[in-house]
């Protein structure tokens, strides 16, 4: 799960191992800069522009295809644009209350490629103020993910108060995965590691964690079946 192009002390260890690829250096507007004028001066052949007469900076301009200088503007705009993404997708880092009036601006217009997460609970129901004490942990730590909140009666009416807290998981307005009531997060016991890890199997967090914090539900039940057939082996082998 852990992003190969972090810059980690982990991924220092496998990019010196030779385990996943060096970091390409980024290049900023000062190196593009640079390169223009370094392909410039090798059109030049060596030569100062203030040296040369009129028909030379003539040849010289019809020299600089306009096949390059699209290319190096391209790329300007392009990284402009990536940067401008990721100013954008980093403004969050809260969790925000909204109302019934507000979900479909905040969550199904959230926008190209953000992931929301939204709370539906009732502030009397501990399960909920549970969830809510992670949420705003798990906000500050992944900026990058919308995080909301809202209250059952506030933006689904007759909601169920067996069915809180309810977590939904929208991606340019396509829901994506629900947890509905306390069981679905494994009570009172859900711990932020636990749940941060749900969140990342659907893709709304981008986790450094490489395995789930504790073993699937069914690996336990699994478990306990094995156990169970085991014991009852032993029952019939003492009643020979």
């Amino acid at each position: 799960m852990q992003d190969p192009n972090e810059d980690t002390e982990w991924n220092d260890v496998l990019r010196a191992r030779g385990i996943i690829p060096q970091k390409e250096k980024e290049l900023t507007e000062d190196d593009i800069v640079a390169m223009v004028e370094n392909t410039i001066e090798k059109k030049a052949q060596g030569k100062d522009m203030s040296d040369m007469g009129l028909d030379e900076l003539n040849d010289l301009e019809d020299e600089i295809d306009e096949e390059e200088e699209r290319i190096f503007e391209q790329y300007r705009r392009q990284r402009m644009a990536e940067m401008r993404e990721a100013q954008q997708k980093n403004t969050f880092g809260e969790v925000k209350e909204i109302s019934k009036s507000d979900w479909v601006t905040e969550v199904n217009k959230a926008g190209d490629g953000i992931w929301v997460v939204i709370h539906v609970y009732k502030p009397s129901i501990p399960a909920c103020k549970l969830v809510n004490q992670h949420l705003t942990n798990l906000a500050a730590k992944f900026p990058a993910t919308k995080f909301l909140r809202s209250v059952s009666s506030v933006c689904i009416p007759n909601y169920p108060d067996k069915n809180l807290p309810t977590i939904f998981v929208y991606h340019e307005n396509e829901m994506k995965k629900q947890w509905v009531g306390a069981m679905a997060f494994g009570g009172m016991n859900l711990k932020q590691d636990e749940f941060e890890w749900m969140l990342a199997q659907v893709g709304a967090v981008q986790t450094e964690m490489e395995e789930p914090p504790k073993p699937e539900v069914k690996d336990v039940m699994n478990l306990a079946i094995r156990q169970s057939a085991i014991n009852n082996d032993d029952d019939s082998d003492d009643d020979w």
